[in-house]
């Protein structure tokens, strides 16, 4: 399937994979479909699109059992590589894979501060 190409959508998930340390971004559904990516090496974004859905579905229930919330953000550390995954919108989400040694701080910053903004280019 190819990604949809919206301008400002486009703009968005390509300028979040030019970021210093950023190997990959992908804008998903909430059912786990693949919206748009854009990456700098190969990678599936059908399969990480599903199971990211997947844990941001149970993320959430995580969250609501721990009377903490829905989930907006959460980083997952891997040995090779760092995982952000972010909701955009009501039912969207933003997964963006890192090296790891990517500084993530400053994306993290910018993801809260413009999350609200983020949400009409769905």
């Amino acid at each position: 399937m190819a990604p949809i190409v919206t301008s400002g959508l486009s703009e968005v998930v390509q300028g979040l994979a030019r970021r210093e340390g950023v190997h990959a971004v992908l804008l998903l559904s909430g059912d786990g479909l693949a919206i748009a990516h854009h990456a700098r090496d190969r990678f599936e974004p059908e399969a990480v699109a599903a199971l990211a859905a997947t844990l941001a579905r149970f993320a959430g229930q995580l969250g609501d059992g721990a009377r903490q919330g829905p989930l907006h953000t959460g980083v997952l550390e891997y040995a090779d590589g760092l995982l952000v995954l972010a909701r955009v919108g009501t039912g969207d989400w933003l997964a963006i894979l890192a090296g790891t040694d990517a500084d993530v701080g400053p994306l993290l910053y910018d993801l809260r501060q413009h999350r609200a903004a983020l949400a009409p280019l769905l």
